[in-house]
């Protein structure tokens, strides 16, 4: 194959010609300008560069490339380039691309912040963000107060399918969980209290711990990922379609008409989901004892009863029905919030995941020891 071929002239002292042949493609080698910047600064310094594209066979963006770094050596020495020997269609993009200059700051060096600046930015983010989430929270609220008076306007319709959705659908999910969890924790007491021959507390283990904690925690993570996801997504495709603006402009409250049926559907539906998921994880411990330990079944639940009180499952229903809050207002509020895009969308079901399952951690840690003060 042919190479790309480049010779500088001069005919005269005052010009300089250079001259392109053969075919200048991307594929092959093609020379580069610092031929033309050793003539330029030759002395006497030429006053006009031309071309001479005679013999040229073909050319692509390579030949661009190259005729625009001569022209940009001709400039920085003030020598005039005359373009007229180039073919019509080469002379046509050069023209454009001098004619829209490069911006200034279009090479300019990618500088990172400081981690104080960081610092700094994320924890005026993060106060930012507490706003929202308390001016959501408030809205919601309000919602809640009007609902109470019997003037919130929403579908009965769409809170029997939200209600369905978080409730009856996630029962699998919420009995693979919670009996797994269950299992788990009796097998991990069943190791150590064999050791001490005291294998019937076994029974207090897992009943205290899934009645207590783990039952309304792990609802509440599988509600976060399952549910909250769920409910950013669909407020966040609705915020793409522009339907929360048509509803606006209808005059319609988007919290009382999409959010409100929604986090009215979870926190009725977390307290029942726990109370199943305490039972299905007693019934995974159980199966454990019985296993493993050979405790019949009546010793395992008469040892779980005496062990678990009353106090106990009303503690659990109480923070399932606080998580199953948190995760309504999680997941509706990155939804709200979601861009005008499909990759907004993604971003905002999977910010609502996380937001969700951070404030069920925390306020987990905070009802613990809220409980110990209060001798719980």
């Amino acid at each position: 194959m042919a190479a790309a071929e480049m010779a500088v002239s001069r005919p005269t002292p005052d010009r300089l010609v250079v001259r392109v042949s053969g075919p200048w493609r991307m594929a092959t080698a093609v020379p580069d300008a610092r031929q033309v910047e050793q003539a330029l600064g030759q002395a006497p310094t030429p006053k006009r560069l031309s071309f001479d594209a005679a013999q040229l066979e073909a050319w692509d963006s390579s030949l661009l490339v190259f005729l625009n770094q001569v022209a940009e050596l001709a400039a920085a020495r003030h020598v005039d380039v005359d373009r007229s020997g180039l073919p019509k269609g080469v002379e046509r993009l050069l023209a454009l691309a001098s004619a829209v200059p490069e911006k200034t700051d279009a090479k300019a060096k990618i500088e990172h912040p400081s981690m104080l600046t960081r610092i700094g930015t994320a924890t005026v983010k993060f106060a930012g963000g507490a706003g929202d989430f308390l001016a959501f929270l408030g809205l919601l609220v309000g919602a809640f107060g009007r609902l109470f008076i019997g003037r919130a306007r929403f579908r009965g319709s769409d809170l029997i399918l939200f209600i369905q959705q978080a409730g009856a659908e996630a029962l699998p999910i919420v009995t693979l969980i919670s009996f797994l969890v269950g299992v788990i924790m009796a097998f991990v007491g069943a190791v150590q209290l064999q050791k001490f021959g005291a294998a019937i507390y076994i029974a207090d283990l897992v009943g205290i711990a899934v009645v207590r904690e783990m039952g309304a925690m792990m609802t509440g993570i599988v509600m976060a990922g399952r549910t909250g996801a769920a409910f950013a997504a669909q407020l966040g495709t609705m915020k793409v379609t522009q339907e929360i603006d048509a509803l606006t402009t209808m005059g319609i409250d988007p919290i009382e008409f999409l959010v409100l049926p929604r986090a009215l559907a979870l926190c009725l539906m977390m307290p029942l989901l726990c109370l199943y998921s305490d039972a299905v994880g007693i019934i995974g411990g159980g199966t454990i004892a019985h296993g493993m330990l050979d405790l019949s079944w009546p010793v395992y639940f008469n040892e779980l009863f005496q062990a678990v009180s009353l106090t106990d499952l009303v503690g659990g229903i109480f923070k399932a029905s606080v998580y199953g809050v948190l995760i309504a207002l999680a997941g509706c509020l990155r939804g709200m919030e979601a861009g005008s895009s499909a990759a907004a969308v993604g971003d905002a079901a999977t910010s609502a995941v996380v937001l969700g399952i951070v404030l069920i951690v925390s306020a987990c840690g905070l009802f613990a020891v809220t409980f110990y003060v209060l001798g719980i």
